[in-house]
């Protein structure tokens, strides 16, 4: 099991952000900066905590996304970003930190959003 709480403000950015531009007739996707800063930022905070190998077979995620408070201390978010679209770039990332070899290895998952007294990301990963 690895688990592990990333003390950061979440980036507001996710998986959804990519853009596409049509190049000599063709479309071309790309990530705009701001969701690439987002990569970065969650890679910095990941590498801390990789494996030191990849883990193999059917892995639980539990993420607990916890934003600033604003005095609403441990009330659910039920705004903006949707929690699907937010926790795809988080298994992209540690896809590419090597905590797995590819996030369809993640067979069970649960994410939350809410207020809390520290803004960040709890992150539990375990093989099931």
């Amino acid at each position: 099991m690895i688990e592990f709480f990333m003390p950061m403000r979440i980036p507001n950015t996710t998986h959804q952000m990519k853009q596409v531009a049509v190049v000599n007739g063709k479309p071309r996707f790309y990530e705009p900066q701001e969701l690439q800063d987002a990569r970065k930022k969650f890679g910095a905070y990941l590498g801390k905590h990789r494996p030191p190998e990849a883990l193999t077979g059917a892995i639980r995620l539990i993420t607990k996304w916890v934003y600033e408070s604003n005095g609403k201390y441990h009330t659910w978010k039920t705004t903006r970003p949707d929690t699907d679209n937010m926790v795809k770039l988080l298994k992209d990332c540690m896809t590419a930190e090597g905590f797995w070899k590819d996030d369809a290895q993640v067979a069970s998952e649960i994410t939350e959003k809410f207020y809390g007294e520290h803004e960040g990301i709890y992150v539990r990963v375990e093989e099931i």
